[in-house]
């Protein structure tokens, strides 16, 4: 592909993926992706197919970056493993506002695209919850329910510093690296971590 054809596949991808987290994908039509991306309507039929393919598309950048693939794929300590998640995912929500929103707002409809998401998600859940079972296996955690404690550190790393709770917030804008810190701490805490001495 030329550097002109992928300039506008990537214009197109980031204007759907600002669109569909501000309108909502229902609400979001290829002509204003085409405008937003000042490029020819047909060229979301040429390049991916239509409104779902663009969808699906972009699900599969954010998932083809090296840093998800191969957290999957290594075979890492239980703990250094949830450090580098925390550390990670905590880094692309700071990073990526827009795909957060949009994957929020994708799991709340439950829509036919959930499929989408979860078939590039739940590699990263499912090693999730691989270091959990293994930490407690080792006497590193400690916890009753392998499903309650998956969706506490989900939840947590999920919804830890989104807009709703901000108007609560006293403290100010955290650095990332204190965010991370202090994430870690508290996941690592709750799952009756202690560092051997």
């Amino acid at each position: 592909m030329q550097p002109a054809e992928q300039d506008v596949k990537m214009r197109l991808l980031q204007a759907a993926k600002k669109l569909f987290a501000r309108q909502g994908f229902d609400g979001t039509t290829i002509r204003q992706i085409c405008e937003e991306a000042d490029a020819n309507v047909a060229l979301i039929s040429y390049y991916f197919g239509g409104k779902d393919k663009i969808f699906q598309a972009l699900i599969e950048t954010v998932f083809s970056q090296p840093l998800a693939k191969d957290f999957v794929s290594r075979d890492l300590d239980p703990v250094e493993g949830l450090k580098v998640l925390i550390r990670e995912l905590t880094l692309f929500r700071m990073r990526e506002p827009d795909l957060v929103r949009l994957f929020q707002q994708e799991t709340i409809l439950n829509g036919p695209r959930l499929d989408v998401m979860r078939e590039h998600k739940f590699p990263l859940w499912i090693k999730t919850r691989e270091l959990l079972e293994e930490g407690r296996a080792r006497g590193l955690f400690r916890f009753r329910s392998l499903d309650f404690t998956f969706s506490f550190v989900t939840g947590i790393l999920l919804d830890s510093h989104g807009p709703y709770f901000q108007p609560l917030s006293t403290e100010g804008e955290q650095s990332p690296e204190r965010l991370i810190e202090d994430m870690t701490d508290f996941i690592l805490s709750g799952l009756k971590y202690e560092p051997a001495t």
